[in-house]
């Protein structure tokens, strides 16, 4: 799920490979590659790509650090002398003790005892060339191990089949398998086989990235890596040794004794990597990575000046109340409202609180149902409307608000910044086809479930009504469909499973919330969120954050509908229930909200 929002946000993704690229995020719904090429150049020609939008894939490898390689040799390999011999490394003699002969150039293999490592088609390949057995040595660092015997079953499995070959083809003397290395010895192992003018070699089944090439490399040692995955390109920009099939072990040892017996090529694969490992340098990933990340737009919300915002209303606030009930009727609702209202006021000090109606109605259905009850819009600092697409403000024609003509003004800046990525038209367009599409079979009689809503809907949220809840489409559905044609948006069901709202990806409830602290400046833990014991499909991401979340549970809470009896995995697995910025309340009178807000902090009567 993280990833496909990440794509969903995103202007660029930055990928190690290519392989990457083209094998793994090509797996996610928010991504394809020929897609991605095709919308790519609908915008060169500055064509209509009909709301749709796919992050730039970037390669940049990983950044390794240099700063501790010691070279021993010069650039054609041979043997540095500028002062006093020091000692040799301890590794060195843990290694050079199980071989016959140590001065045969060394076969190094770095890799843990895992089957997709492929170590035993390497033994197998070093135990059936003689020539090559007579030329060098091989050595395996196969991870830290005590006994095989209390390894988990798949090591030990690899390590006993190892061990098996080595006896089976009498490798005694000619191949080293130290149980213990310290992490900080693995450079020294390197230069090792650099001295012994050995080789590198790594022939995983596939191999993801491979930093042990770099590192390889970084050290003066020539490589024989898979051709399986990234190693492929990194043999483009290194052009350090050669590529095998790592199915075929006579391939492998081929390249390995071609490799070690020809000395001209050893000594260009050895200079190839060190005149060009400087593109795998941290100073040289940072840079890359900084200069793409120049090249992006600034997206945080524009909020206006200090100036402008200590003008506001708001600016005298010291708490704000955010009441996001929807698992109540409308009677209740209002009954919460003028509670929590109740609750909150001081005598001494009425605006330190202030408060905002957050819900998926639109502002005239809220208008409607507050002056139906004798409630005054002005009392709120903001409206929170279709389901997070909208923020009003409450604004005055006189010069005080009783005596004067509200209006609510729409948050052009929070419009702004929800458009990113909006698919507009296009998007419409698509749901109203998908609509037709979702349907009822009763025997050979077909019936249309979801309609579009143009009365409900706005600019930034498409609405559409659900005939009947019980045969609710999952939304994960539906997400994966937008995503996989590249249109990018929140849904969700409201109402209880009676609307369908199509918004923004930087449009929500709870995004709305983050908007308003950022632009009143208030702290999250200042900010309490009164909520039900359900409510609509984004009820989740109200309760999490460092606001203070305050549930309101009683019967007078509708029954839990489809969008929740339908949820696959409990709620305390997405919602730590037990956290102390969220407050269970039995009841939702006056004196049960008044008690909760006490407990958080909150001032009241």
């Amino acid at each position: 799920l993280e990833e496909e929002l990440s794509l969903d946000a995103s202007e660029i993704v930055i990928a190690s490979t290519r392989q990457e690229i083209e094998e793994q995020w090509n797996l996610y719904d928010g991504f394809e590659v020929i897609l991605a090429r095709k919308l790519r150049a609908r915008v060169k020609r500055g064509a209509n790509c009909y709301g749709r939008y796919m992050p730039r894939m970037v390669i940049i490898p990983p950044g390794v650090e240099f700063g501790h390689i010691v070279h021993d040799f010069d650039i054609d390999g041979e043997e540095e002398n500028h002062g006093p011999a020091s000692e040799d490394p301890p590794i060195w003699s843990q290694i050079m003790r199980f071989f016959t002969n140590p001065r045969k150039p060394m076969i190094l293999a770095v890799a843990r005892p895992y089957p997709e490592k492929n170590i035993t088609t390497l033994v197998k390949a070093f135990g059936e060339c003689r020539p090559l057995r007579e030329l060098a040595n091989l050595t395996l660092i196969m991870g830290n191990r005590e006994a095989i015997s209390k390894m988990h079953n798949t090591s030990a499995s690899v390590l006993t089949s190892v061990l098996t070959l080595i006896d089976e083809y009498d490798l005694y003397g000619q191949v080293a398998y130290p149980k213990h290395h310290k992490h900080s010895e693995v450079p020294d192992i390197y230069r090792l086989a650099t001295r012994t003018k050995g080789a590198f070699v790594n022939v995983a089944y596939f191999e993801q990235f491979g930093v042990t090439l770099i590192e390889a490399a970084m050290n003066g040692l020539p490589v024989i890596a898979t051709k399986n995955g990234a190693p492929v390109e990194i043999h483009q920009v290194l052009n350090n040794g050669l590529l095998v099939d790592p199915h075929d072990q006579n391939a492998i040892a081929d390249a390995l004794y071609k490799l070690l017996s020809e000395k001209q090529l050893w000594s260009r694969c050895r200079e190839n990597g060190l005149k060009n490992i400087h593109q795998f340098s941290w100073p040289e990933h940072c840079k890359n990575h900084l200069s793409r990340i120049l090249t992006l737009g600034m997206r945080s919300p524009a909020v206006g000046s200090k100036e402008e915002r200590s003008k506001a209303p708001i600016s005298g606030r010291k708490h704000i109340i955010v009441i996001s009930v929807d698992s109540v009727n409308k009677e209740d609702l209002v009954r919460i409202i003028r509670n929590a209202i109740e609750a909150a006021h001081t005598e001494n000090t009425p605006a330190l609180t202030g408060f905002v109606l957050s819900t998926s109605l639109t502002i005239s259905e809220i208008c409607s149902l507050l002056v139906s009850v004798g409630m005054h819009p002005a009392g709120f600092d903001a409206f929170i409307c279709n389901s997070g697409s909208s923020i009003y403000y409450p604004s005055y024609s006189g010069n005080t608000p009783s005596n004067s003509k509200v209006t609510h003004v729409i948050d052009r800046n929070h419009q702004s910044h929800i458009e990113y990525r909006w698919g507009g038209e296009g998007l419409r367009k698509y749901l109203v086809k998908w609509a037709t599409s979702v349907v009822e079979r009763k025997g050979r009689i077909e019936r249309q479930m979801i309609f579009e809503d143009s009365e409900h809907s706005s600019t930034y949220c498409l609405a559409f009504k659900v005939v009947n809840p019980n045969h609710l489409p999952p939304l994960k559905e539906l997400r994966k469909l937008m995503r996989i044609q590249s249109l990018r948006c929140n849904a969700l069901y409201n109402h209880s499973a009676t609307r369908l709202s199509v918004t923004p990806i930087h449009a929500s409830r709870s995004q709305a919330i983050r908007y308003l602290f950022v632009r009143w400046g208030i702290e999250l833990p200042n900010i309490v969120v009164i909520v039900g014991e359900s409510g609509d499909s984004d009820y989740e991401e109200l309760l999490g954050g460092l606001h203070r979340t305050i549930i309101l549970k009683g019967d007078f809470n509708i029954a839990a509908n489809r969008i929740h009896t339908v949820r696959r995995y409990p709620l305390q697995d997405v919602v730590a229930l037990d956290s102390s910025n969220i407050i269970e309340v039995q009841g939702c009178t006056t004196e049960d909200i008044k008690s909760a807000l006490r407990h958080i902090g909150v001032p009241t009567q």
